[in-house]
């Protein structure tokens, strides 16, 4: 979807403030936020991309307005309410108005460090085999979906060149929506500076982005 989430390339913003020897979190609640996002994806009442999504459809006003944790604890509530784990009025008063759902797994704190080392992989098999190779040149499709996309704004419509297949890993446009993980094979395409942004772009500058196979079309 073309939301506030989406600004890689765009003009006006400033530059990143990188902060040197920045801590992980910079206030307690930061380590709270991201805790709680943790163990409740870990209760597989949704996935991954169900929590980007969460996340990116916040009204572009409020998305730019809040801070990085703001946006994950926020991306919460959303998912806490659409899966029924708590009502709206419950997250209004902070307190619980009825017993606790049902819930298919807990986090527990002694099982956390081995959680976080299995991580939660996405690769998957894919039965055809893959459309592109490297060094293949392609161009990405011009899409504009209103629902999860991984294809970022400023690199659609552009050709590159494929530099590394990475097989089979579920589609995330599918899998946002509860739609199946309907796995596609993924590569990663590299671009120019000067594709990606035009003659006035800095021309020893390349950019590389992983792509799932339904967007890319030979070039």
């Amino acid at each position: 979807m073309n939301g506030a989430q989406d600004l890689g390339g765009m003009m006006g913003f400033g530059p990143i403030a990188i902060e040197q020897d920045e801590p992980w979190f910079h206030a307690e609640w930061e380590r709270r936020a991201f805790g709680l996002t943790l163990a409740m994806g870990a209760t597989g009442s949704w996935n991954i991309d169900m929590s980007r999504h969460a996340r990116e459809s916040l009204p572009p006003a409020e998305y730019l307005a809040s801070s990085y944790y703001e946006i994950w604890t926020k991306g919460v509530e959303k998912l806490v309410v659409q899966a029924g784990l708590v009502s709206e009025d419950e997250l209004r008063l902070g307190q619980a108005l009825r017993d606790p759902a049902p819930i298919r797994r807990v986090l527990r704190a002694q099982d956390v460090p081995a959680v976080l080392a299995r991580g939660g992989p996405a690769d998957r098999a894919v039965e055809q085999p893959a459309r592109f190779a490297v060094g293949d040149r392609v161009v990405t499709r011009n899409i504009n979906p209103k629902g999860h996309t991984r294809l970022p704004r400023y690199a659609r419509g552009k050709q590159g060149i494929i530099e590394l297949i990475h097989g089979g890993h579920v589609f995330p446009d599918t899998n946002a929506h509860g739609l199946g993980e309907t796995p596609q094979w993924l590569y990663t395409v590299r671009f120019t500076g000067t594709e990606l942004w035009g003659e006035d772009a800095d021309p020893s500058l390349t950019v590389s982005i992983d792509a799932w196979e339904s967007y890319l079309e030979p070039a």
